[in-house]
């Protein structure tokens, strides 16, 4: 399709491309995009950014940009550079492998030669480089360690928390930054009704009237007024004459009273004198037959362990907790002194984000808990996601971007599994590290004595499998997370 083409964007269906509306009026879901909860208006010659979800009217849109230009063309581009340059960290085994090896090899080969040159009988030494051979082979390092790593993988799968290699793990125990997105990470993503403050009625009747207009509006706000009221559909109460008015509100006849509920664009058209309101969100204004009657506070709903995930996070010696948001500033304000986040950003473009994250991992705290991880669920943070030492999606409701470029995937969309994801990299990477000092503590005393001729076969024999029997047992306590 060629710049310049116009297209038709039905109701349900994601904007294709960037363009500017031609025709039509609607409303767009952008949270995938922005984070943004509240839906955009938009009408002609207003301007449309691919990835968004056209929720109310039939738009025609003049494409400015090709698909390579485009707003979700250069997401992708962006996830890909973000993944070209994610740090990875070696696991401990590996690098001790490195040194293990060849030092045994060349013990043994010096302990046939020398002593022979030297005067030895060579049966004698090659016997005992051989039975040295033997109780360095390192089966309990190749087989107990990545098994721990396995168990330990499977036993956060039983918790709800999928992680996609055991290289995640020494990441994750060496956190020291964690960074979160907010709409649909720490809050539901969706809106509800927080406060009801009425002028002439009491809260009962307002949420009742309220509910009533928008009853057959498929807009958010709408939906959580009728949350907020369930039984106004069984009420017996006569509704008519239901008018949404573009980028204002609705009104419609309720009993015969002419009741708008909206924002004060419409407060004004209909002469009512709305005042204004202390909560941070989204303000929706009933007046009756030209009278103002209130205003219900309607606000995105903070997770229920959202709080406890952060406590947590400190309490596992995190040092910085960071949440980026592209909703506005003082929804992320409020969400974040609710928390108690160290540090918050709003406003933020996905190409912000990855600019922000990139600071971050250069002004890491302690060498100790150098790693940061990035927590989020939309399409617009999966560049974030991929560019994160460790990137963990929320697996229930985030798109399928998000889980395709994080490492770990958080099955039930809770926030505290963060922590626990922590918690058992930690007891994995603490149980790999026990089966590694058990196999080279043992393996060390039986090749000294096996080098001055004490060791018997038998004792070589438990050096090798008895001790991989041993901390393949250990290993499987990783399973119990």
């Amino acid at each position: 399709m060629a710049v310049g083409d116009i297209i038709l964007v039905r109701v349900g269906e994601k904007v294709p491309l960037d363009g500017v509306v031609v025709e039509g009026s609607s409303k767009l879901n952008t949270v995938a995009l922005t984070g943004e909860t509240l839906p955009r208006s938009v009408e002609t010659d207003d301007e449309v950014v691919s990835g968004c979800v056209n929720l109310s009217g039939v738009l025609r849109v003049r494409t400015t940009k090709s698909f390579g230009e485009s707003t979700v063309s250069k997401i992708i581009h962006l996830v890909e550079d973000a993944g070209e340059h994610k740090s990875q960290s070696e696991t401990f085994i590996t690098k001790f492998a490195r040194i293990y090896t060849p030092i045994v090899v060349g013990a043994a080969i010096l302990l046939a030669v020398v002593p022979t040159l030297l005067g030895g009988a060579f049966a004698t030494w090659l016997y005992r480089a051989l039975m040295f051979l033997v109780v360095s082979c390192p089966c309990a390092l190749v087989l107990s360690v990545p098994l721990t790593f396995f168990a330990g993988i499977g036993g956060a799968s039983r918790r709800g928390i999928l992680i996609k290699g055991a290289n995640y793990m020494d990441v994750l125990s060496k956190v020291g930054t964690v960074v979160f997105d907010k709409t649909g990470t720490l809050t539901h993503g969706q809106f509800a009704v927080e406060a009801v403050h009425p002028d002439s009625l009491d809260e009962h009747q307002l949420l009742h009237l309220a509910a009533h207009v928008e009853h057959f509006t498929i807009h958010p706000i709408g939906a959580a007024l009728r949350d907020a009221f369930p039984d106004e559909a069984t009420d017996g109460c006569e509704v008519s004459d239901v008018e949404e008015i573009s980028g204002k509100g609705i009104k419609a006849k309720v009993d015969g009273k002419i009741v708008c509920v909206g924002n004060t664009k419409l407060m004004d058209a209909v002469g009512a004198q709305w005042h204004d309101c202390s909560h941070v969100g989204t303000i929706i204004h009933v007046a009756i037959d030209g009278q103002y009657t209130g205003h219900i506070v309607i606000n995105d709903r903070v997770k229920e362990d959202s709080a406890e995930a952060i406590a947590e996070l400190k309490a596992l010696g995190v040092n910085r907790t960071v949440m980026l948001t592209g909703d506005h500033r003082e929804v992320g304000a409020r969400v974040a002194e609710q928390l108690g986040m160290d540090e918050w950003y709003a406003e933020l473009l996905p190409a912000d984000k990855v600019e922000h994250v990139k600071r971050l991992l250069t002004s890491t705290p302690s060498p100790l808990t150098s790693h940061l991880i990035f927590v989020g669920d939309g399409i617009n943070d999966a560049p974030v996601l991929a560019r994160a030492d460790v990137g963990i999606a929320m697996g229930g409701l985030g798109s399928d971007a998000a889980i395709e470029a994080a490492d770990v995937v958080l099955m039930d969309d809770h926030p505290s599994k963060v922590a626990l994801a922590i918690r058992i990299a930690r007891r994995t990477l603490a149980i790999a590290r026990q089966n590694v000092w058990l196999a080279i503590g043992i393996k060390v005393a039986v090749l000294v004595l096996a080098a001055v001729g004490l060791a018997t076969m038998w004792m070589a024999v438990f050096a090798d499998v008895g001790v991989t029997v041993l901390a393949v047992l250990n290993a499987m306590r990783a399973l119990k997370c």
